[in-house]
């Protein structure tokens, strides 16, 4: 995934969570990295499984669908100017997201991986924060920095 096309989009507004899937899901078309059935199955496991997670300070939604619509890896980062409801993971009501992060994998097991991740930066809020507000060119960066850099190798602290 470390060569996946980081795909970054702010100062956007959409009515609901239907109206921003469609808007990804046309959007990836356009970009190449999907197959022309992403859109539908974007929208249908966001029916059947949906992504609204509410962190600490936040709210992020972080669709996604099988790996047999995409041709490329992608994520796409979105930045609207207000908070899309999204229904919560968890079956729990909605919640207002203010990053919505669309992933793209080629490989399920890519996915878990990407997920866990994400899940474990995303829990940071200064990563969080910066995400929120740093300029759009430099979005991408930042995501790859903090996502994709390596992992800290564990230092052994057993005892003699």
């Amino acid at each position: 995934m470390h060569n996946c096309e980081i795909l970054v989009k702010t100062g956007v507004c959409f009515a609901d969570y239907q109206e921003a899937l469609t808007h990804i899901g046309e959007r990836m078309v356009l970009a190449g990295v999907v197959e022309s059935s992403y859109p539908q199955a974007l929208i249908n496991r966001e029916a059947e499984f949906p992504t609204g997670i509410q962190l600490e300070q936040h709210a992020v939604a972080i669709p996604h669908c099988e790996a047999a619509h995409a041709r490329h890896p992608a994520i796409y980062l979105i930045r609207p100017d207000a908070p899309v409801d999204f229904f919560q993971a968890d079956g729990d009501g909605t919640i207002p997201a203010s990053l919505i992060i669309a992933l793209v994998v080629t490989h399920p097991s890519e996915q878990l991986t990407l997920l866990r991740r994400l899940f474990g930066q995303l829990q940071e809020p200064a990563f969080f924060e910066s995400l929120l507000t740093i300029p759009e060119n430099q979005l991408a960066a930042l995501f790859k920095q903090h996502v994709f850099a390596p992992a800290p190798e564990k230092t052994s602290s057993a005892c003699p």
